[in-house]
């Protein structure tokens, strides 16, 4: 059923999915409530899971780099333009597909782990920083911010020793802990901001494209078991987008077609390769769960065929750029009136209309997340 949020004119795809017992319909009748009521509000249902945690870059970042002497911050209108509390540092004009995630959930948005001071009961953390990357280097041109290793050791600091005091005993702790979603959108800027950077990176000429992609699911891959040992259990873990489509890419003029063939083929062995280390790992680590987000064919066919979506303009940024429309939004000017139309935001990043979209088919239909959406991984 297509399901209209009024407010945000945002159409949020929703399935129901088969009903097991009577504890899974209550669930996921408050799921379906979640998905009809705005986000913010609050209902009367338990959460689907008891905390939302949040590792990537600026796809997932909500805040974090408004804290870090880094030149890539989204802490200035018009990004923020559609969402409740304005420019929050968040890379899009409203959601992203983490909010859309905690909001299925029944959880309120993970806060950046920066700014976050409380000793209340905990929901989440994001941890997310735009501009870097699951290799070290990546992004440190732009300054400061939290590759995966730095984000996995603020996780691993923070879970011994600021989150066990919030419980009475050691089961207590780890019994949130494997119910809690681990979620991760990161390694598109591996291959913008480094392999395709050769001027900055000397990774192209270090390594081939399979080789590349190999060194960044291992070093994934070991940043995955080392929250494992901590205690997590549910992961979700997206592919990198189509960025040869993005118009940071796209807009360029040495290539033919809508996208440029050369980045998507590269980011496809990584994608490739991701698939089979998540599913290794859900063999070989007791207890664990693994989802692949298949975000990379989602994203092309909108761009694609974007009214198949909803969408109207798959090619052109809703905000106005630097750089001929390939590069972050210009401070303070007015952007397009239609971004619930639009798929790109700014030069690299999605509008809410899209990360709606993305969100909602994970959480709920086994073709985009698999071997289980996130409705079902949160019932095992």
């Amino acid at each position: 059923m297509s399901l209209w949020d009024s407010h945000n004119k945002v159409a949020i795809h929703f399935t129901v999915g088969a009903m097991r017992n009577r504890s899974g319909m209550v669930s996921k009748f408050c799921a379906f409530l979640l998905a009809v009521i705005r986000l913010q509000t609050q209902v009367a249902c338990s959460p689907l899971a008891p905390a939302l945690y949040l590792f990537g870059d600026s796809l997932f970042d909500s805040g974090n780099n408004n804290l870090l002497p880094t030149l890539a911050k989204a802490n200035y209108l018009p990004y923020g333009h559609d969402f409740p509390r304005g420019a929050t540092g968040r890379f899009t004009n409203g959601r992203t597909v983490a909010d859309f995630l905690a909001g299925f959930l029944g959880l309120p948005y993970p806060p950046p782990y920066l700014s976050f001071r409380t000793s209340g009961v905990i929901t989440g953390l994001n941890f997310a920083s735009g501009g870097c990357g699951i290799l070290p280097e990546t992004g440190s041109f732009s300054g400061k911010c939290l590759n995966l290793g730095d984000q996995v050791r603020l996780f691993e600091s923070y879970a011994a020793n600021d989150l066990p005091r919030l419980f009475k005993s050691s089961d207590e702790f780890f019994g949130n802990l494997t119910k809690s979603i681990f979620a991760f959108s990161i390694g598109s800027n591996d291959y913008l901001s480094n392999y395709l950077n050769p001027v900055l990176y000397n990774t192209s000429k270090t390594y081939k494209p399979q080789p590349f992609a190999q060194l960044l699911v291992a070093s994934l891959s070991r940043r995955l078991e080392r929250l494992y040992n901590v205690g997590a259990r549910k992961f979700v873990v997206f592919e990198i987008g189509p960025i040869g489509c993005i118009p940071t890419i796209a807009r360029k003029p040495n290539h033919d077609g809508v996208c440029d063939r050369g980045p998507n083929l590269l980011v496809s062995y990584f994608n490739q390769m991701l698939q089979l280390m998540l599913d290794n790992m859900t063999s070989s680590l007791v207890g664990s769960m693994f989802v692949l987000g298949r975000a990379n064919g989602l994203g092309y066919d909108a761009v694609i065929n974007p009214s198949r979506y909803g969408l109207t303009d798959s090619r052109n940024p809703c905000c106005t750029t630097w750089w001929n429309g390939t590069l972050p939004c210009i401070p303070l000017l007015i952007p397009c009136p239609d971004a619930d139309k639009r798929f790109f935001w700014d030069g690299y990043h999605p509008t809410d209309a899209v990360s709606s979209i993305i969100a909602s088919r994970c959480f709920s239909d086994t073709n985009f997340c698999s071997p289980v959406s996130i409705q079902d991984l949160v019932q095992i």
